[in-house]
């Protein structure tokens, strides 16, 4: 049965490691920049024919640098963004709980829907991602794909592929430059080959 194989990755350690980033364009750390070299063996560019980041920084020059490796064009895909964390970015989590402690009541009661001030749930997150990776899908029926995203975004597409339910999205770690394998084949399925590689 044709099948569209993703291969979708987390990017690259970032400076400001331990903060709710969100859509803040934070910049890779030189660590972070060698981790994406790294991961070229693990990627065939014989098989992989088209490469989607979202429009931060941090995912965008991971496309900079493997998409030339497997001979395609990088192209930015804006709805591919993190949660936006609205006040909580650039906040640490201790920073959260100490000083807005209501806020982080109110996540832990409902994690789906809740929004920091400004910010995005995983819902509106969902909501947004998921009709982008169906259009990837769609759009490269048969081949396979690599897609340069972030920790909540692959959370979520993972759970989708799964048909899990979104409160349980961290359940699954997303580390550094990981790598996830999606096969979504044409009758609608999908079969997650490989989670956090």
């Amino acid at each position: 049965m044709q099948k569209t194989r993703i291969h979708l990755i987390r990017h690259g350690e970032v400076e400001s490691a331990h903060r709710y980033n969100g859509h803040r364009d934070v910049a890779l750390t030189a660590r972070g920049v060698d981790q994406y070299h790294q991961l070229k063996p693990r990627l065939d560019p014989d098989a992989i024919g088209a490469c989607y980041t979202s429009d931060l920084t941090r995912t965008v020059r991971g496309g900079e640098i493997l998409a030339p490796y497997l001979g395609v064009e990088p192209l930015k895909v804006p709805e591919l963004r993190e949660l936006n964390c609205g006040a909580w970015q650039g906040l640490t989590l201790a920073e959260i709980q100490a000083n807005r402690p209501e806020e982080w009541a109110a996540r832990l009661a409902d994690l789906v829907n809740f929004r920091a001030p400004g910010g995005e749930s995983l819902a509106d997150l969902a909501a947004r991602v998921l009709p982008a990776i169906s259009e990837i899908v769609a759009r490269h029926r048969g081949e396979e794909v690599l897609v340069v995203a972030h920790g909540g975004v692959n959370r979520v597409i993972l759970m989708d592929a799964i048909g899990a339910p979104l409160a349980s999205m961290f359940g699954i770690e997303q580390s550094y430059c990981c790598l996830n394998v999606i096969d979504y084949f044409a009758d609608g399925n999908s079969v997650v080959q490989l989670a956090n590689g």
